[in-house]
């Protein structure tokens, strides 16, 4: 399959790509109308924060599997025109998390004693010693707003140097700041108390201009003034009131790694005041760490493109992958029970159910009702599939539920799948036999063994001697030949379902045939 990169990642995980049989073509200066033009043949996308990947690229790349984001953070991708069109996008979170912390270490030390401004007047002839009073880390408060990944690190990095530290973040839990030994406090009061405030925060509409001139001007109000460091995302600062809170003496300093606009503009004003230190977006910025994004992001897509979890997607079911090859085996089971189920049940659907027996139901089954929930959709969308089957049911406004038990009657492992509309429903139980073949056990209540692969027919009928032969008969005329059957009943002379496992489809004039007899109720054709 085509992998297309279009920003520049380590050649470690373009290595990845080949070894796994994959054609890498490189395009890191593509854009417009060529960049497009390369996208519209690739099944995997590989950027970094230089490319846009828009809702117009997207369509563009109807092959389009998953889009791996060689970093952390992925403003520069539309998630929910890719989750639309069924892509996954994932990213590399943590092959940068200790070179980003360890650069927000840096700048920390670096503002807080006015380490670029000494070099570049010592350089510039200056011994201006006395000019310079820097602030101790120790004793001092440290403010996280932002205690993900990296936010963590930096605690962790500078609790070490004796910082007292209190967090901002509304999505960790109390509990698991204080293992980090921060405490979690409001942003006011994070802002209020802080000696210097370190951002981690991905830029979205919430944290966009989260920090402006009011917010600013509380920090470090108990302090002569403070400092503030950004190594996460541009835009959560107001630059302009950063760089004015400096000037004014409202802040001490202030250290800036990433910018709202990328280059940053010769014109900004955060150029023009002395005591911001500024880098060109260093933060993941080592060997150590390019090799790492680099391969983690090869990996993610390889799993993508080999149909198996992504460990770091944002916009489909992952999971652990020591607990993948557990789960592997009832992803198809999932889907062809789904599959089946809508197919027979022909009508609006308004509820799904998916409901695990046994033993599957104590595994991670997120995957697994994706799965369940592309098979019932696939009939009915087009380009359906895992990433935007959840999306496609809350659109319809299909009530999807799921649920758990470890009784699974006479089956290790079972799997339901319920589709109805409110007065009527249809379910089908899909297992494995001897731990790998797949076997469809129940029909709406009824007890079969049906291979789900390829043709079938599904007939309800009355239990009378000679309805088998007929409908025999009519697929033999037909030149339609039976692979194999199963027959059940509710009662003698009651009810029955019948499964034919066929060579050939089943067209529709031959199901009115099987129907005009008055002991067949119904006949459907499943295509898997």
């Amino acid at each position: 399959m085509k992998v297309l990169v279009t920003d520049p990642i380590d050649e470690a995980g373009l290595d990845r790509l080949r070894e796994g049989g994959h054609d890498v073509s490189v395009a890191d200066e593509a854009a417009g109308e060529k960049l497009h033009a390369a996208v519209a043949d690739a099944h995997a996308l590989i950027v970094r924060s230089g490319t846009d990947v828009t809702a117009a690229l997207l369509r563009a790349a109807p092959e389009l599997v998953v889009v791996g984001r060689a970093g952390i953070g992925v403003d520069n991708i539309d998630v929910d025109a890719a989750t639309e069109q069924g892509v996954i996008v994932a990213n590399a979170p943590e092959g940068n998390v200790r070179a980003a912390a360890e650069h927000t270490v840096a700048m920390t030390f670096a503002t807080a004693r006015s380490i670029p401004q000494a070099h570049s007047r010592l350089r510039g002839g200056e011994w201006a010693k006395g000019e310079f009073l820097g602030t101790e880390l120790a004793g001092t408060v440290l403010g996280i707003v932002g205690l993900g990944r990296v936010g963590q690190e930096v605690a962790r990095k500078l609790d070490g140097l004796g910082m007292e530290l209190v967090a901002y973040d509304p999505y960790i839990s109390a509990e698991r700041a204080d293992r980090l030994g921060a405490e979690l406090v409001e942003l006011d009061d994070c802002l209020a108390r802080a000696d210097f405030l370190t951002v981690h925060t991905p830029l979205t509409p919430e944290t966009e201009d989260l920090l402006g001139d009011e917010e600013l001007a509380r920090l470090g109000e108990g302090t002569e003034a403070g400092y503030l460091v950004n190594c996460a995302r541009g835009g959560v600062v107001d630059e302009d009131a950063l760089a004015a809170a400096v000037a004014e003496g409202t802040l001490a300093g202030a250290a800036i790694d990433v910018f709202a606009e990328e280059p940053l503009s010769p014109d900004s004003p955060l150029l023009d005041v002395d005591g911001v230190v500024v880098t060109p977006h260093l933060g993941a910025s080592t060997s150590a760490a390019q090799e790492n994004v680099a391969t983690s992001t090869a990996e993610q897509v390889l799993a993508a493109l080999a149909g198996e979890p992504v460990v770091n997607a944002l916009n489909a079911p992952s999971m652990d992958a020591s607990a993948f090859p557990r789960v592997r085996p009832y992803v198809e089971i999932a889907r062809t029970a789904g599959t089946i189920a809508t197919q027979l049940f022909a009508g609006r659907i308004e509820s799904i159910e998916v409901t695990y027996a046994g033993e599957i139901a104590a595994e991670e089954t997120e995957l697994l009702t994706a799965s369940a929930l592309e098979g019932v959709f696939e009939p009915l969308e087009w380009q359906v599939n895992a990433v935007n089957a959840p999306r496609v049911a809350e659109e319809r406004g299909v009530d999807v539920t799921e649920s758990k038990t470890r009784q699974a009657e006479d089956f290790r492992s079972l799997v339901t799948v319920t589709v109805g509309d409110g007065e009527r429903s249809i379910g089908v139980c899909g297992t494995l036999f001897a731990g790998e073949d797949p076997r469809i056990v129940r029909i709406d209540g009824f007890r079969v063994d049906a291979v789900p692969h390829g043709h079938m027919l599904v007939a309800r009928n009355e239990d009378e001697p000679g309805l088998i032969g007929f409908v025999g008969t009519v697929l033999g005329d037909a030149g339609i030949n039976i692979a194999g059957m199963f027959n059940a009943r509710e009662t003698i002379g009651g009810e029955a379902l019948s499964v034919y496992n066929l060579d050939e489809p089943v067209p529709d004039e031959l199901l009115g045939r099987l129907e005009g007899d008055e002991r067949v109720i119904e006949a459907r054709y499943i295509a898997l």
